[in-house]
């Protein structure tokens, strides 16, 4: 057998053994000292036996320091022995880094035991009784929110505020917080101290990557509230991302793209809060708007992306959008989308177009978006396979041709345009795109009131999308179709007269109209068709074949709503007087 002596570097049996036996009567030491208030330098010198005894075999001294039931009498030593607590706090935190020894810990109160000592000056034991407490309740909510409770927010800001030089020290308050500050509670805690100040000024003097991103990450989860948004704002954490974007965007490291990539999320956070959002605008002033043509210039799809966004966002008011567009902003953002018009990315068209919609809700910009060529630069679009950009082009072009005549006859009669819209319309995949281009659809014939419009419509069989579109589960489309198509009858009937006929349009309308469920504002639209219909002798006897009457005569007698009741009569009366202009209609 080899001498005991010899075996290295690994402890012998017996040496182990002797080890062992040795830190049981530590243990046993230490158990006493907690009942019986020994000397201090007898349970510093136990406690620094321990201290080895877990770095040399994590498994085996945890599960000793459980059985010998030592965790109650630690926490009556950093009750009682305040020389003694920084040690203490050492063995717990270093003990906490093993998952199975945190409940013994929880259960022998050892947090309720720590967070005293959060106040303390001493930075050491600030540092031991920091990580302690934060691995004993990491992932345990529970015990957060106790925490929560017991002000340790309060004294986490202050160490932050009084030892911003202590990296070490601050690294373990920020994955404190980190932890702490997905909780409501804790949000609300954060809101009333100086957090947000003392966390912008560890970002401006972080320079390494994980302390960047620990800080960000945390201003991310403060940014979900509304009061800490603004202070965020009032803090200007906006000129320091706007300083991190600049500075790493030529750099192709992963980790500085990680950096940038949650620098733009913080941003566009912040952008999200309505009084942060226009605290950042600040008439077109604010950093985060100075910034955005080098954005959407860059070479950088992700900053292209911020910029994209931050205009959108920008663009919650009409206020704003009016002052976007006199500054210019439009034709920058059509400059990106040519960009990306053939295999581009489809976050930043999507994100771009999403920002022109917006811009063109204001009755004054449509007019100046239109002649400066938005429509027709936009169209280059229209080629795209990509579901996302085709839904967010046709909400654009819809909210560019509300209540704009001339822009409506121009691309009603746009063939290419048409013939799109036709197949995006029978798009089965995609249930959006779908209802855009029918929305579109209805909208050109709705705002052009044109007859060339109409007859550019029905040659590409677009009509018989509209009727269907009156059997939407949504109202608002049914009732764009239903009034497209009653200005389409009453414009030129003899034009849209076969793919009603072809549709069925008679039966959906009577359908309509006997449904229980349906609003009284489809069935009154329904009915304005129908007047509209009544001129055609095809259509008439369409309706004498589907008994009409009788269902027109119940709403005139049963309807909730006197406007259904006023239009059934009308249709009553109308059909009353062709039928005596005309011996085909109901005998």
């Amino acid at each position: 057998m080899v001498p005991e002596e010899h075996i290295k570097p690994t402890i012998s049996e017996g040496a182990a053994v002797c080890h062992a036996e040795s830190l049981c009567q530590h243990l046993e030491c230490l158990k006493l000292c907690g009942v019986d208030g020994e000397d201090e330098k007898q349970i510093l010198q136990s406690l620094n036996m321990v201290l080895l005894a877990i770095d040399e075999d994590m498994q085996t001294s945890a599960k000793l320091l459980t059985d010998y039931d030592v965790l109650p009498a630690l926490g009556k030593i950093l009750k009682t022995s305040p020389n003694c607590s920084e040690k203490v706090a050492h063995v717990l935190a270093e003990l906490a880094k093993n998952e199975e020894s945190r409940k013994p810990c929880i259960d022998a109160g050892l947090v309720m035991a720590l967070v005293p000592l959060l106040q303390s000056s001493d930075q050491e034991l600030l540092l031991h009784a920091g990580r302690a407490i934060g691995r004993i309740c990491y992932d345990n909510n529970e015990l957060q929110e106790q925490l929560v409770e017991l002000d340790v927010i309060t004294s986490l800001v202050r160490i932050l505020t009084d030892y911003p030089d202590n990296d070490t020290l601050v690294r373990v308050v920020l994955l404190a917080l980190s932890n702490l500050v997905d909780l409501e509670s804790a949000k609300e805690a954060l809101s009333k101290t100086t957090v947000v100040e003392q966390l912008v000024k560890q970002l401006k003097r972080a320079e390494n990557h994980e302390r960047v991103e620990i800080i960000i990450e945390v201003l991310q989860m403060l940014a979900e509230n509304e009061p800490l948004k603004i202070q965020l704002v009032d803090a200007c954490i906006q000129e320091t991302l706007c300083d991190i974007l600049q500075r790493l965007q030529d750099s192709l490291q992963t980790e500085d793209m990680c950096t940038m990539k949650s620098s733009s999320d913080l941003i566009v956070s912040l952008l999200l809060g309505d009084e942060s959002m226009q605290k950042l605008f600040d008439n077109g002033r604010g950093v985060v708007y100075q910034n955005i043509p080098s954005w959407l210039t860059s070479q950088h799809t992700l900053l292209q992306m911020t910029g994209a966004l931050a205009i959108a966002n920008f663009a919650r008011n009409d206020t704003n959008c009016v002052k976007m567009v006199e500054l210019g902003v439009v034709h920058q953002l059509l400059d990106l989308l040519e960009q990306h018009v053939e295999n581009g990315d489809v976050a930043v068209q999507h994100a771009a177009l999403s920002a022109l919609r917006n811009l063109a809700i204001p009755a004054m910009n449509k007019v100046r978006m239109l002649e400066e060529g938005v429509a027709d630069r936009i169209q280059m679009l229209l080629r795209s396979e990509m579901p996302p950009v085709q839904f967010k082009l046709l909400g654009t072009l819809r909210m560019l041709t509300d209540g704009q005549a001339d822009t409506a006859r121009i691309l009603g009669q746009d063939p290419k345009l048409l013939a799109r819209l036709v197949q995006w319309c029978e798009a089965k995949d995609h249930v959006g795109v779908r209802g855009e281009a029918n929305r579109l659809l209805a909208s050109l014939l709705r705002h052009s009131k044109s007859q060339d419009v109409v007859k550019a419509i029905q040659k590409v069989e677009g009509v018989k999308h509209l009727v269907s579109m009156t059997t939407s589960e949504h109202a608002i489309m049914q009732n764009e179709a239903l009034i497209a198509l009653a200005i389409a009858s009453a414009i030129n009937l003899e034009v849209v007269e076969d793919a009603f006929k072809e549709s069925e349009l008679v039966s959906v309308l009577h359908k309509v109209l006997q449904d229980e469920s349906m609003g009284p504002e489809v069935k009154y639209n329904s009915m304005g068709l129908l007047c509209s219909l009544i001129d055609s002798d095809d259509l008439r006897k369409e309706m004498e074949v589907v008994n009409l009457k009788e269902t027109l005569e119940k709403l005139r007698g049963h309807s909730s709503s006197s406007n259904v009741v006023k239009q059934a009569n009308k249709v009553l009366q109308i059909m009353e007087h062709s039928k005596e202009n005309s011996e085909h209609f109901f005998p």
